[in-house]
């Protein structure tokens, strides 16, 4: 029985780990912390994996879980600033300077919002999930998630509009 519950975990991990892993850096913003959050969340799930596993929503209970665990991290580091990301792990598919740097300044104004708001747009944007389901990843009514959202998205605005950047929406 463990055997097999073994063999379906690391089937789950290997398959899902690299989106996982992507899900984890862009809500902490570090490639290290992202992995420590991913070992951390997959070593208390693999307890549980038979339960898990069962109930069919094995990938949203660990986006979860990752999400959580981030917010508790950041908890109990609440002492310490914020860093921005100093440098982005992927580099531009197509080889342009202009599109690496404007991922680069994207990718620290990213890292300026708080916490919820990063974790708000990272999920709608990237992870492309409606608003019900980032309200119930976070804990959080649907509301919030919007309120968060367009605040988080005025900020950005008014920091590019700041650095005179135009953004798609004002050409």
């Amino acid at each position: 029985m463990t055997e097999a519950r073994n063999d379906s975990f690391d089937d789950f991990v290997v398959n899902r780990g690299p989106a996982l892993l992507r899900f984890a850096y862009l809500l902490t913003g570090d490639r290290h912390r992202a992995e420590d959050l991913v070992q951390e969340v997959l070593a208390r799930v693999h307890q549980r994996w038979n339960r898990i596993e069962r109930a069919e929503g094995a990938e949203f209970y660990v986006r979860t879980a990752l999400v959580r665990q981030n917010i508790s991290w950041w908890r109990r580091r609440s002492a310490r600033s914020e860093q921005p990301v100093a440098e982005v792990p992927e580099t531009a598919a197509d080889g342009s300077e202009h599109s690496l740097a404007a991922r680069d300044e994207m990718w620290n104004l990213l890292a300026t919002l708080p916490r919820k708001q990063r974790a708000v747009l990272v999920l709608r944007f990237y992870e492309d999930l409606p608003d019900d389901r980032i309200a119930a990843l976070l804990g959080c009514s649907t509301v919030t998630v919007r309120v968060q959202a367009s605040r988080a998205l005025a900020r950005l605005r008014a920091t590019l509009s700041d650095k005179n950047i135009t953004t798609r929406r004002e050409q």
